[in-house]
């Protein structure tokens, strides 16, 4: 059924023992040395619990928005482990300037499979049919990657992409959550079950939010080069941030009402 990730069969005991043990030696693989991929220093991974405080206080933030001049239907793409209700108040900011939100159809970004592009690929085409023109896909860490792949497979229903720190540039492991990645996912980020080169620019505008803050993605690898995007744009939110920071949202909203 479309929007919906076919379950596995249940494993047997044995099975299941098999396969933690080897999602567990995937993330028991050792880290790259710094002089050979970049990552943000482990500094820079504890800020990132600066957002913890401000996720309790973002229902009671209001910030200024400015009513777009020409709305546009937006499809987001949540981060790995995080399920589209994560994006929930920047979806609120985008409606509140004037522009359709919608989800990319799926639940829990659990990782890259065939599958789940093969869903979120039928999910634009109907929300394409529905809106009668392009959509823009905004996509926040591997929700990007989704939406760059997406842009590519699909241009005709594409107007523009917007990626929100995410790693498409460089060493798949430029960043501090590849071993739960391989855990969670169940694969290497080195061999990902899904065919697509993931530094290629897609063949529609694309514009790279990035920031030097970022403590999870390495931002070389979030803001690419010239010829992997359009446009980098810096910022100088966390990377948890790039879903509330107002800096983040206004940015969001400009591009957007183009």
């Amino acid at each position: 059924m479309a929007g919906r990730i076919t379950p596995p069969n249940l494993p047997t005991a044995e099975e299941a023992r098999e396969e933690i043990t080897r999602r567990v030696a995937l993330a028991s693989e050792p880290w790259p040395r710094r002089d050979e991929v970049a990552r943000p220093h482990v500094t820079r991974f504890l800020g990132e619990a600066e957002a913890l405080p401000q996720l309790l206080m973002r229902p009671f933030r209001r910030i200024p928005v400015t009513r777009a001049a020409h709305p546009r239907m937006v499809m987001l793409m949540p981060g790995f482990a995080t399920h589209p209700a994560r994006l929930r108040y920047l979806e609120k900011q985008i409606a509140r300037a004037g522009h359709i939100p919608k989800r990319w159809g799926t639940g829990f970004n659990l990782g890259a499979t065939e599958e789940r592009l093969d869903i979120v690929e039928e999910r634009l085409v109907q929300l394409h049919e529905s809106a009668g023109e392009p959509l823009v896909l905004l996509g926040w860490s591997l929700g990007g990657l989704f939406a760059r792949e997406l842009a590519k497979r699909r241009p005709d229903c594409t107007a523009k992409v917007i990626t929100m720190g995410s790693p498409f540039s460089g060493d798949p492991r430029s960043n501090n959550v590849w071993r739960a990645y391989h855990f969670i996912a169940g694969h290497s980020v080195d061999n990902p079950p899904v065919k697509a080169d993931i530094a290629a620019k897609p063949p529609v505008e694309t514009v790279a939010l990035w920031s030097p803050r970022d403590g999870m993605i390495a931002p070389r690898s979030a803001c690419g080069t010239a010829a992997e995007r359009d446009r980098a744009i810096a910022l100088r939110c966390t990377h948890i941030g790039f879903t509330y920071a107002p800096e983040a949202i206004r940015t969001v909203l400009r591009e957007l009402d183009w």
